[in-house]
């Protein structure tokens, strides 16, 4: 695993563009998710929807796929009867699907299979909070430990950091404390590359309600951390984030924020007030990012394909 990829990438064009929410892009296509393993649960059940999804991004312009393992995890697996050799694989799955989509993508546009790395695949790991199936990735307070949240994401950071992937995609994390978590376990191995991303309540804090610089500072000394920024954030507070982040930080800065609503876990829907929304000011959002200094920009929870596209469309316009 190296980082050699989303550096090249950066060098070549300046900003990268990442996908947008897989769940809810396979919720939009009619695939039921109400399930306690979430998009990981067609893992098992229909792999080739996880394909087509992905695909579908890439065409949108993404060069990024992000690995439909967020709430993969051995706990989870196991409470569906399925044991740990099995779970591995189908973790490990989750990056084989990813890499299908690609090679079909570079088959419908005539790429070379073998080239600069110009589509990559980062292997999703989600907060302990995606296990628990609750909301709780939102708020972040499940009363765990740093040594406890290390102990619960090593098993799957270990399988997916052998799975073939580019990089890890350290995800939707709440808190300082699961970051630190996250980031020991990196330095502990040194063969690990990622990228490190917050969910936020706010211009300033995680849904922890710790000071956004706190988590920042974790990553700026790590090695294996590549790239740093906030996911599944309403749009409105993304650039006072990346201003922030610009202040703490010499690494590649990313931002993919969902599309303004917020999930309720007991009634498992969306809302959320209309001026938070994305609809309707992408260009403008995404020139703001890149301005503040943003260089890697996709889209979370309920942002498609066609949003993609747009974001594409203003990151190329902004390296033209």
């Amino acid at each position: 695993m190296s980082a050699d990829g989303l550096e090249r990438l950066l060098l070549r064009g300046g900003v990268v563009v990442l996908d947008g929410g897989l769940g809810t892009e396979l919720e939009r296509r009619g695939v039921d998710l109400t399930d306690p393993l979430w998009s990981a649960r067609l893992l098992v059940d229909d792999p080739e929807t996880i394909v087509a999804t992905h695909l579908a991004y890439f065409r949108a312009g993404a060069q990024v796929a992000t690995t439909a393992s967020y709430q993969a995890t051995f706990e989870g697996f196991e409470a569906r009867g399925i044991g740990r050799d099995d779970a591995a694989t189908l973790m490990s799955r989750s990056v084989e699907l990813a890499i299908e989509a690609r090679r079909r993508y570079r088959a419908e546009t005539g790429a070379p299979a073998v080239s600069a790395p110009d589509l990559l695949v980062a292997a999703s790991i989600g907060p302990y909070g995606a296990l628990l199936a609750d909301g709780s990735e939102y708020r972040g307070d499940y009363g765990l430990s740093v040594a406890e949240l290390r102990d619960f994401h090593r098993p799957r950071l270990t399988v997916l950091a052998a799975s073939g992937a580019d990089l890890l995609a350290l995800e939707t994390i709440p808190s300082v404390d699961e970051g630190r978590a996250l980031v020991e376990l990196l330095d502990e191995r040194r063969d690990v590359q990622a990228w490190l991303s917050f969910t936020c309540a706010d211009g300033a804090h995680t849904r922890r309600g710790d000071p956004i610089e706190e988590a920042f500072d974790l990553a700026e000394h790590s090695p294996g951390i590549i790239a740093l920024g906030v996911n599944c954030t309403e749009p409105v507070h993304v650039e006072e984030l990346v201003r922030r982040a610009v202040g703490r930080t010499t690494k590649p800065i990313l931002v993919y924020p969902n599309d303004g609503e917020r999930w309720n876990a007991a009634g498992r829907t969306w809302s959320g007030p209309a001026d938070q929304r994305f609809a309707g000011s992408v260009a403008a959002a995404v020139d703001s990012w890149l301005a503040a200094g943003a260089r890697i920009v996709g889209g979370c929870c309920r942002v498609g394909p066609d949003t993609i596209a747009e974001i594409a469309a203003v990151a190329r316009k902004s390296v033209a």
